[in-house]
């Protein structure tokens, strides 16, 4: 028995590395980009909400890495729920590589990238709303339910905005929608995650 404690728990470390990768890919995406922006200042036209949606994912990614430590405590792997963590980890790396493209010809500014890509990142952003629910299920009913009521209308409501901002165009409401997600992102972290327990 304590032997196959044990390498349950040497599973984890070896999926957290493989995850940690693709993540880790992600942060290089971000941080690239900013420091594109910061080398070629003049190049193309910032716009402040692609910058706010940069910092969010960003906080996404660091938060993302932060609360799988709770895959730690679970005592059965399969190869579907690694391929789930893994893919789950994919999207976040590809909501990283539609906030800055390899190339930015095609495009006159940063807005004009954004709104053009809409549809892509904010069909993943809300896909990784719903991964998230899966991803909190299988941590078990206790750590689903220490989230409360909360987290039941938290996820339909952010997916709704999704499919909204990708059906709108309109300035005030992504300005609205970022600035939103970012201050209920941040109050969320230091409520709910700020120990792991």
């Amino acid at each position: 028995m304590e032997q196959q404690l044990a390498s349950v728990h040497d599973i984890f470390p070896h999926i957290r590395i493989v995850m940690g990768m693709v993540i880790g890919l992600g942060v290089t995406r971000l941080l690239s980009g900013l420091a594109r922006i910061i080398q070629h200042p003049g190049q193309y036209r910032l716009y402040l909400v692609h910058l706010a949606w940069v910092g969010s994912v960003l906080l996404m990614l660091v938060h993302f890495w932060w609360w799988e430590f709770g895959l730690y405590a679970l005592q059965t792997w399969t190869f579907g729920k690694y391929l789930f963590i893994i893919f789950y980890a994919v999207t976040l790396f590809m909501l990283c590589a539609l906030l800055f493209p390899d190339s930015m010809l095609d495009y006159t500014s940063y807005e004009d990238f954004f709104y053009s890509r809409r549809v892509w990142f904010f069909g993943l952003l809300g896909a990784t709303y719903l991964l998230d629910v899966v991803d909190t299920m299988l941590k078990g009913p206790e750590h689903f339910a220490r989230f409360g009521v909360e987290y039941l209308i938290r996820t339909p409501v952010f997916a709704t905005l999704c499919i909204v901002a990708i059906l709108v165009r309109d300035r005030r409401f992504h300005i609205a929608f970022v600035a939103a997600t970012l201050i209920y992102q941040i109050s969320f972290i230091l409520r709910l995650f700020d120990t792991i327990v």
